[in-house]
């Protein structure tokens, strides 16, 4: 009989207002001065308004090498397209996992001129091995995201990885990832479990989420992200309110980071070729 190994709080960080694409505004967590990276996760951002000024101008286009963008739409509409001619929209609820790989140019524009925009787009490291892969798409509407439902009321979406024996639709990816999305009610708990050796992460999005850290409860309030240490239980709970909270988490590449922007690989001279394949429109920055 083994006996669970609770993970427990390695430091909360505050999210960065910033800005990006055209000018929509963010909370960028991870890929800020205080959490540069939580290996394999390069970047996390955070999008929510319903002030169009803060969102219409999207993300024209721009390229992307060596690393895997997730976006996961909580409201609204956005359309993606690429260089290859692929097209998409993004509504509430659906996900879409692309990979990189060795190039692609692509747009990310809302479709909306009003209302509620508000979802996440994480950026998940590539190993040396798979950093010039064909690039690829995996994207699944609302319906196709399995819903877990917990005794007590709440849920867990389960985007990648497993939870209640069930697993999410995300496959074939090098970090072997888990995302889920979960809502708790007033005074819940859960236990979470996943691969100790993993490296793992809570984003509070919604109200204040209370996480067991040894022998105390720390409290996680909207807008934060806390860095787990290794372990293969989160125990957490809600307090008087509702909570809302994603949960990630995934394989550590252990490798050197080389990233300029849009081009994240191992050395500075890989930054540097992707530079030249861009500006030249090879090596997956071809059009159509």
């Amino acid at each position: 009989m083994t006996t669970a190994s609770y993970r427990r709080i390695a430091r909360i960080v505050r999210g960065m207002a910033t800005s990006d694409g055209g000018g929509v505004r963010l909370n960028r967590v991870i890929g800020s001065q205080d959490l540069p990276m939580l290996d394999p996760f390069l970047l996390l951002d955070e999008f929510r308004s319903d002030n169009a000024d803060d969102y219409l101008a999207g993300f024209p286009e721009h390229p992307h090498r060596g690393f895997e963008t997730v976006t996961y739409m909580l409201a609204g509409q956005m359309q993606h397209g690429d260089n290859k001619g692929n097209t998409g929209n993004l509504g509430p609820g659906s996900v879409q996992w692309m990979t990189a790989g060795r190039g692609i140019v692509h747009s990310e524009m809302p479709q909306q001129e009003n209302g509620l925009l508000q979802g996440f787009q994480l950026w998940v490291n590539l190993p040396a091995s798979d950093k010039m892969t064909a690039p690829r798409y995996q994207e699944f509407a609302a319906s196709e995201i399995p819903q877990v439902a917990l005794d007590g009321g709440g849920s867990v979406k389960v985007i990648a990885g497993t939870f209640g024996g069930v697993t999410g639709p995300v496959s074939g990816v090098a970090t072997q990832p888990s995302y889920y999305d979960v809502i708790l009610p007033a005074g819940a708990t859960l236990d979470l479990t996943m691969p100790a050796e993993h490296h793992a992460f809570i984003y509070v999005y919604q109200n204040v989420l209370s996480v067991v850290d040894g022998p105390q409860e720390r409290p996680v309030k909207q807008g934060e992200l806390a860095a787990l240490t290794q372990g293969d239980t989160i125990a957490v709970g809600a307090l008087e309110q509702e909570v809302r909270f994603i949960v990630v988490a995934g394989k550590p590449l252990n490798e050197t980071v080389a990233r300029y922007g849009p081009f994240v690989m191992n050395t500075a001279e890989e930054v540097q070729q992707a530079f030249v394949d861009f500006q030249q429109g090879l090596n997956g920055f071809e059009r159509a």
